[in-house]
């Protein structure tokens, strides 16, 4: 189970994400327990954890929203292509910089994006999920954080 301090991490690593690609933070939301299927956005990058800890991080996003940052980062190419890779960045930028506190134990995968898809969240018996709502401009994201 994800301990205050931890899930700060990812909070931090979020916030920091924003300020460095984007050049203009995002505002992070009270996380909070997941309960059922969460809602997800147009495109989800997702990436396994093994090691110490066991579970996935998630980032879910808008099109919208990928697009703007897209134009943050002067990019002009907006495909649907584009999007798949920008949102798994995300997601691996924000768990690559998790590791720098959890360590080397804490092992990530390489990302999978789902477009348009439900991720299936499953949870171990005892197992809580976080999700910590993103918003940056006008837009809302999420980051869910599903560890053991």
């Amino acid at each position: 189970m994800l301990r205050e301090e931890e899930l700060k991490t990812f909070v931090e690593g979020t916030t920091n994400y924003f300020e460095v690609a984007a050049q203009q933070p995002a505002t992070i939301g009270s996380p909070y327990l997941m309960e059922g299927a969460p809602a997800v956005h147009d495109y989800t990058g997702v990436i396994s954890i093994s090691g110490k800890r066991e579970g996935v991080v998630y980032f879910t996003a808008p099109r919208a929203m990928l697009t703007v940052l897209l134009m943050k980062m002067q990019e002009n190419d907006f495909s649907h292509e584009t999007m798949r890779d920008l949102v798994g960045e995300v997601a691996n930028t924000i768990s690559g910089n998790a590791r720098r506190d959890f360590g080397r134990d804490f092992v990530i995968s390489v990302p999978s994006v789902l477009a348009g898809e439900k991720p299936a969240i499953t949870q171990k018996p005892g197992q809580r999920s976080f999700i910590i709502p993103i918003n940056w401009r006008s837009h809302s994201a999420k980051l869910i954080v599903s560890l053991t």
